[in-house]
């Protein structure tokens, strides 16, 4: 398992590149961000000592969703490849119930965004089926969903009929 010293600025990985490792955090903040240095640029967490990242690809072997920055210089972190893994956590298991809890945790958040969603449709659909005038609360509700999906490059057709 190798550990480095990072300047701030310096890019660990982009959004794309092929997942092959997980970083663990010894010192030091990273930033994860979508649609790094676009003009849609979003900062999605700051992570910071004792936290990781990268386990998604890692696990997966999927390309990375984001891209990460070093935030604070001289952020040391350490790079956990896929022969590393296994020893990795029989010395260190409390991070892997800490990924666990992490991947639980971004799933009930997801499920939660999702119900928020499918309700704000819903009712969207009702206001337009009774002939009402949607709410602001409706307008901007809907707007910021369609914000998160732009950030994932997602383009749905026929958005416009829900505003």
């Amino acid at each position: 398992m190798e550990t480095k010293t990072y300047k701030k600025g310096d890019i660990i990985f982009r959004q794309g590149d092929p997942g092959d490792c997980l970083y663990d955090i010894h010192w030091g903040t990273v930033g994860v961000y979508a649609n790094y240095g676009m003009p849609d640029e979003k900062l999605l967490a700051e992570l910071e000592g004792d936290d990781f990242f990268g386990e998604m690809g890692l696990l997966e072997k999927e390309p990375r969703s984001a891209t990460v920055v070093v935030l604070e210089k001289n952020t040391q972190i350490a790079k956990v490849t896929e022969e590393d893994f296994m020893s990795f956590f029989a010395e260190r298991p409390e991070k892997a119930l800490k990924i666990m809890i992490q991947l639980s945790e971004r799933l009930r958040k997801t499920t939660k965004d999702y119900l928020e969603a499918c309700r704000v449709v819903y009712e969207s659909v009702e206001a337009e089926k009774n002939g009402e005038e949607k709410s602001s609360w409706l307008k901007e509700t809907i707007d910021e969903i369609c914000a998160v999906y732009k950030d994932y490059n997602f383009y749905f057709h026929d958005w416009d009929r829900f505003m």
